[in-house]
């Protein structure tokens, strides 16, 4: 069975930045993330170093730094996070995270009228 990454705040964070930077020493993820939140060079290492013990990224020595990748897809930690989400607090009732975002007014025209063409296209495939 495949594993699913569920990861906090700051650990996103650090993805986010070699998502969008593709690959990154620990200096450069720490000036990426701390244009966000204040973060102090350890701290950051620290999460980079766990991310890579739990599979998430992959690093390579560079003169005195290591240079991290990125080895799974932003894709993948949003599906895996959000079925997580929906398994826990809709007890896996994606249309109950639908209806509680549309009634709670978190979503926009423009975000419906994306979700409808989405839509579409999947009845169009099924």
């Amino acid at each position: 069975m495949p594993k699913k990454f569920e990861l906090s705040e700051v650990q996103l964070a650090v993805m986010r930045a070699l998502w969008n930077s593709g690959q990154a020493t620990t200096a450069e993820v720490v000036a990426l993330v701390t244009r966000q939140r204040e973060l102090a060079y350890t701290t950051v290492a620290t999460l980079l170093t766990r991310l890579e013990k739990r599979g998430l990224l992959v690093s390579v020595s560079h003169g005195r730094e290591r240079l991290y990748t990125a080895k799974v897809s932003r894709n993948q930690v949003e599906s895996d996070m959000v079925t997580g989400l929906v398994n826990r607090l809709f007890q896996g009732d994606a249309g109950a995270l639908m209806s509680h975002l549309v009634q709670h007014k978190e979503v926009s025209s423009d975000d419906l009228e994306q979700a409808k063409q989405l839509l579409q296209e999947h009845d169009k495939d099924a």
